[in-house]
């Protein structure tokens, strides 16, 4: 399989809420191209309603079976990368998962409905490596329609009872 890999450093913020349930939301919000030489989870930018934070470094993957998913991406209008972040036990109670360029890994993401997925703007950088990836490793495939199985129809018609067993033994 062939793929590609690049470092790029996430950004995410801890909002305050006036919520009776929650007293506040994390929140990604940017990703870098390459990482700083920054530590996780150092804050860049405190407010009374918002604190910003560099969450770390991230690989972010390419595969050449996804072309067709980026390439959608990058002619959307607004390239977008992905960022998954998910509940953590440990101190600041949540961990960088994912990020990706894929939109149907993203949704993916959202089906147990535990984790914060959020697009965030693609950075040109990553738009321009992006897509080399795409125009050196796509091939076009055509849609192919799956046929239904046919249907059995007896599989639910009536059956005669089967004849009561006879006991040999008398």
């Amino acid at each position: 399989m062939i793929t590609e890999a690049m470092e790029v450093g996430v950004i995410v913020e801890r909002r305050v809420l006036k919520n009776p349930w929650a007293d506040h939301a994390w929140m990604p919000v940017d990703v870098l191209a390459g990482a700083p030489a920054a530590a996780p989870w150092t804050v860049l930018h405190e407010a009374p309603e918002a604190t910003r934070y560099y969450a770390g470094a991230f690989q972010l993957e390419f595969f050449a079976s996804e072309t067709g998913m980026y390439r959608d991406n990058l002619h959307s209008g607004r390239p977008s990368l992905w960022i998954s972040l998910r509940p953590s036990r440990t101190p600041p109670g949540v961990r960088l998962h994912l990020v990706t360029a894929d939109p149907a890994e993203a949704e993916a993401l959202t089906e147990p409905g535990t984790d914060v997925i959020e697009a965030v703007p693609m950075p040109p950088e990553i738009q321009k490596r992006l897509a080399a990836f795409v125009e050196a490793h796509h091939v076009e495939r055509p849609f192919v329609k799956r046929k239904r199985d046919r249907a059995d129809t007896e599989a639910m018609a009536r059956r005669v009872p089967d004849p009561p067993l006879v006991d040999s033994k008398k």
